[in-house]
């Protein structure tokens, strides 16, 4: 039975070092973009969840009753037929609270997040993701 010699098993490893040095990368860029369309879902699901609400009591909720009024009925809300989703508030993917404002400097309401790096603005998986 015969072995590998120290030279054979420098060449693996250096051929698998090459090749992680290649794939790692763009798998780890996969991931980034994943995580920014799971933002995007998730958005577009609370604002479903919010258009409902607003069909119900007639406006959407105050920046003060933030997401939360899609899950627990406000008080003095007598038209509130929730809840509107099926689960708690999902935090992004990055796990930070989605931002909610109204009324919106864009629209009738804000809902966004700012991404992996939690600031405004950025590019790539530091990018912001919003509903305008």
């Amino acid at each position: 039975m015969r072995g590998f010699t120290l030279l054979e098993l420098l060449v693996v490893m250096v051929i698998i070092g090459l090749l992680a040095g290649y794939v790692g990368p763009r798998l780890f860029s996969q991931i980034g973009k994943s995580e920014t369309k799971a933002a995007r879902a998730q958005i577009n699901a609370l604002e479903s969840a919010l258009d409902q609400y607003r069909l119900d009591t007639g406006r959407y909720p105050s920046t003060e009753q933030g997401l939360a009024a899609l899950v627990t009925k406000p008080a003095n809300e007598a038209r509130w037929a929730g809840p509107y989703l099926r689960k708690n508030i999902p935090d992004d993917p990055w796990g930070k609270p989605y931002l909610y404002k109204q009324p919106g400097e864009r629209g009738e309401f804000d809902l966004f997040s700012y991404g992996k790096d939690g600031a405004p603005g950025g590019t790539g998986d530091a990018a912001d993701v919003t509903n305008w």
